[in-house]
């Protein structure tokens, strides 16, 4: 039977307590761990956010009566235990904060019981993650979760007093907004009083951090909670949430600065990392040149190396048929794995195909540098000596290379090939943390399926001053003012200097095919708004699930949220999404229609 708390008080969190206090009368309370009967003595590890304490039942210090009781105890009971702190009698455990101490019981509560939990509530376990899920609540209890949970806060803390010191204003914007559909699905929420009209969950601040700039706030930043209906992935959720920031009267290096040194203060307050600024800036063209992706992974090289010159007057088919069609051969060195076997060669050659690959080409430097290779009898020696020399080629390495007439599509394949052949290569360093900037992305890209250009990140993208006389001739030549901040190969946040004069904005409207009637209905009160003195402003938000995914080295962003959902945006928790009373649905005005299978 439970008992209650009444004259208790808790002195200490469990691993709290410390050598200073041996001696001292205290009281601790929190679950169960573990509960050991060695006959006479009871051992009972107490585990509470902060760690473990070991406490000590025995009779000559409890009384029988106590004893007895601790004798029920089992995990996840919830007690509290008064008792004198000493030094732990037997041998120290190194792996506890507590290792050298432990509790000589003399009171005891059972606060509250608990059914067997249907997994142990600890850490490296192999329970299914759908059951850890469906009992979130016991999940919550493991210590590595609380962990990330902790450290989250802390990075929220160190953000919002960072900010506030640099002048910025805390000001939170609407749940419920307008639709304003532009990338990634909206979620809907029916209105009762208007019947017929839906409110949109915002995918972000943007167009609210704008009106703000126009409001003359000068500085904000909201920690915001964002919507996305999209499929889901590792580090991908329905929900999610950001640190979203907008800045006025500043141009690209003023964001940047000031965003170098919030990921200084972050990193110093969470982890107690010093991290080296300035961060490096590498061009969205230098990065897909060089590492097949627009936010590379710069804790290992194998850059990628262009010989189309080298092989230019090739009579190997497969070089020349993507040279004569515009396109290029390019590579990479996979150094020291010139010795690989043929069976592995054969598993990246059907990696590349996933991607859309027809093939990969390669060449391994044997040891007396002779040559074995894919494609070596279509080639002349001078072509494979010119071949090595360009991909800085030695003994023992494996060289690897696609062609084909779509230079972006080489690229992107090496650029996955890149970080396959890191991993195979086991050069990864997992405990680095490395920063880069990209900068100068292309204002904006062709969209097949639309057949038009469309925004690379959104329509109110500053184009960069030196590009817009290419506008109307060569639109796809027109770089932006944005720019990603990138860590360990993911993309941490993005933002971009914003448009301000209406012709600028009008002239991108048109280019992306948004007729002006079209882009006075999605966003009527933003343009209505910059008609009234708009200051030059710039922003960027950051997605704060990824960034703790990265900081606590995470495998998914669901170990950093309390409550997520799984690849279906289902919560296994609640049971949510589920039906409704039909009378609320009839209040909203809604029928559903349900699909025949």
């Amino acid at each position: 039977m439970s008992e209650s708390m009444k004259g208790l008080r808790r002195d200490y969190r469990a691993a709290e307590v410390k050598k200073a206090a041996i001696g001292d009368r205290v009281t601790v309370m929190g679950w169960v761990q573990k509960s050991r009967n060695k006959g006479g003595i009871i051992f009972t590890d107490l585990r509470d956010r902060s760690g473990i304490l070991q406490i000590i039942f025995e009779e000559k210090n409890c009384g029988a009566e106590v004893l007895e009781k601790a004798a029920r105890l089992r995990s996840e009971f919830v007690i509290a235990v008064t008792g004198t702190v000493a030094k732990r009698a037997g041998a120290v455990n190194d792996k506890l904060v507590t290792g050298d101490i432990e509790l000589i019981a003399e009171q005891l509560r059972i606060l509250s019981e608990s059914e067997t939990p249907p997994f142990p509530v600890e850490d490296d376990i192999k329970t299914k993650e759908e059951i850890r899920l469906k009992y979130r609540f016991l999940d919550l209890r493991r210590p590595e979760i609380q962990k990330n949970l902790i450290l989250r806060s802390k990075v929220t803390t160190s953000v919002r007093e960072f900010l506030a010191e640099e002048g910025f204003i805390e000001i939170e914007t609407p749940i419920l907004c307008k639709s304003t559909p532009e990338g990634a699905r909206d979620y809907l929420v029916p209105s009762r009083v208007h019947p017929g009209n839906f409110y949109a969950l915002p995918q972000s601040p943007q167009l609210f951090k704008q009106l703000l700039m126009v409001s003359g706030y000068d500085r904000y930043f909201q920690i915001a909670k964002c919507f996305r209906d999209e499929d889901l992935r590792a580090d991908r959720q329905p929900e999610f949430t950001q640190i979203d920031m907008e800045l006025s009267f500043v141009d690209i290096d003023d964001v940047i600065d000031v965003n170098e040194r919030l990921i200084h203060k972050m990193f110093k307050d969470a982890l107690g990392i010093e991290v080296p600024l300035p961060i490096e800036r590498m061009t969205w063209q230098y990065a897909m040149e060089h590492y097949g992706s627009d936010k590379p992974d710069l804790r290992f090289g194998v850059e990628i190396k262009d010989i189309t010159e080298a092989v230019k007057g090739s009579e190997f088919v497969v070089f020349k048929g993507a040279i004569d069609a515009g396109g290029s051969v390019r590579g990479i060195n996979a150094e020291g794995l010139g010795t690989l076997p043929r069976k592995k060669i054969d598993a990246l050659q059907d990696f590349v195909k996933g991607y859309g690959a027809k093939g990969l080409a390669w060449l391994a430097i044997n040891e007396d540098g002779s040559y074995k290779s894919s494609f070596a009898k279509f080639m002349t020696e001078d072509e494979l000596k010119a071949i090595v020399e360009t991909m800085e080629g030695k003994p023992g390495d494996l060289l690897l290379f696609i062609a084909d007439a779509k230079t972006s599509f080489v690229l992107t394949t090496l650029g996955a090939l890149r970080l396959e052949v890191a991993e195979m290569m086991g050069i990864i360093d997992k405990d680095a943390f490395r920063f880069v900037w990209i900068t100068e992305f292309p204002l904006l890209e062709w969209s097949e399926d639309e057949n038009r250009f469309v925004a690379m990140h959104h329509p109110f993208t500053m184009p960069m001053e030196e590009d817009w006389e290419y506008i109307d001739s060569d639109p796809g030549r027109v770089r932006a003012k944005a720019y990603d901040i990138v860590l360990n190969g993911v993309e941490l946040g993005g933002g971009s200097v914003r448009i301000h004069q209406n012709d600028i904005q009008e002239k991108m409207f048109e280019v992306i095919g948004l007729t002006r009637e079209s882009a006075e209905d999605k966003f009527g009160f933003l343009l209505t708004a910059f008609k009234y003195g708009v200051p030059p402003h710039a922003g960027l938000a950051y997605g704060l699930d990824r960034l703790i995914m990265l900081m606590c080295k995470a495998d998914s962003i669901r170990d950093t949220m309390a409550f997520p959902k799984i690849k279906d945006a289902s919560d296994l928790l609640t049971d949510a999404p589920n039906v409704v009373d039909p009378v609320q649905l009839e209040e909203l005005g809604i029928s559903i229609t349900e699909n025949e299978e």
